[in-house]
């Protein structure tokens, strides 16, 4: 296997010498950078659609966007560096270098909804309505960027060799990301490995969060629904896909994975939070009937 192929192979599918950049004007541009920029605009692009489609004032999400995109990369960065600090603490300067990767989504969307909240005080504007507007944007970024992850060959599982067996060249992947248990499995002069693809699992799960957020939106109960049903579909695929990943991020001085922890307090807070609500509306209508 030549270090750029990737392939499926019980699907039929060969790609290669797929490229992880390419040039233009002799400048190196990376399709994980190029990917996720994608990822970004078309979110951007969604929110605004939505918030046009339910009669708010389109600059609006336009000037938030502006705000939320820097903090947003800024906090994915934040969020991986320090759960992955053993690797970073001998090299700082590799802190700064995020073409191989390196950001964690949940410190994007932690820093996203902080600059939500505070955004919304400042041009006193309704929070959770804004957040409702954004969600479908935030899934169709997510879903895009993905991709990113598939040109870097990263945010793969465990050794699989099902029907969606994805193979790798091992040059092409970080030593860091092969566990025990795919070592083991490497076939005898082979130069490849056989994982599951958690990157296009994830992407597809998103698509499905994404296209149930859309159905649902026009009937949500109260502001900041469609907040939550994205917290628990999300949350719950991310809980188990987690679980099959290599590049699991930990909670310092334990083997707990964090991603698995923050994906089960978001579907737990999701769940109870719309139980609340709905029981508090609800017994207001039947005070007033």
């Amino acid at each position: 296997m030549n270090a750029g192929d990737i392939a499926f192979p019980n699907l039929g599918i060969y790609l290669r010498n797929v490229p992880k950049s390419f040039s233009v004007f002799g400048f190196e541009i990376a399709f994980y950078g190029l990917l996720i920029g994608t990822g970004v605009l078309a979110g951007i692009l969604m929110a605004v659609h939505m918030a046009k489609k339910s009669g708010q004032n389109a600059d609006t999400y336009w000037d938030f966007a502006i705000y939320a995109v820097l903090f947003s990369i800024i906090g994915a960065r934040i969020y991986y560096v320090i759960f992955a600090w053993d690797y970073y603490k001998d090299n700082l300067l590799s802190i700064f270098n995020t073409r191989q990767g390196g950001m964690a989504i949940y410190g994007g969307v932690i820093a996203a909804f902080i600059t939500l909240f505070v955004y919304a005080k400042i041009k006193k504007q309704s929070a959770l309505l804004m957040g409702d507007t954004a969600i479908p944007g935030l899934l169709l970024g997510q879903v895009i960027g993905r991709w990113g992850n598939f040109m870097n060959r990263e945010v793969f599982g465990e050794y699989y060799d099902g029907l969606f067996s994805m193979q790798l060249p091992i040059a092409a992947v970080r030593a860091r990301d092969i566990s025990e248990n795919i070592t083991a499995h490497i076939p005898e002069g082979a130069n490849y490995i056989n994982v599951h693809p958690t990157f296009l699992y994830e992407s597809v799960w998103n698509l499905g969060v994404l296209v149930l957020v859309l159905l649902y939106w026009k009937h949500r109960k109260f502001n900041g629904e469609a907040c939550l049903l994205y917290f628990a579909g999300y949350g719950l695929g991310r809980f188990i896909i987690e679980g099959i990943r290599t590049d699991t991020l930990f909670i310092p001085g334990t083997t707990v994975p964090v991603s698995q922890v923050l994906s089960l307090v978001m579907v737990v807070f999701a769940v109870v939070v719309d139980v609340v609500v709905r029981l508090r509306m609800q017994k207001k209508k039947d005070g007033q009937a």
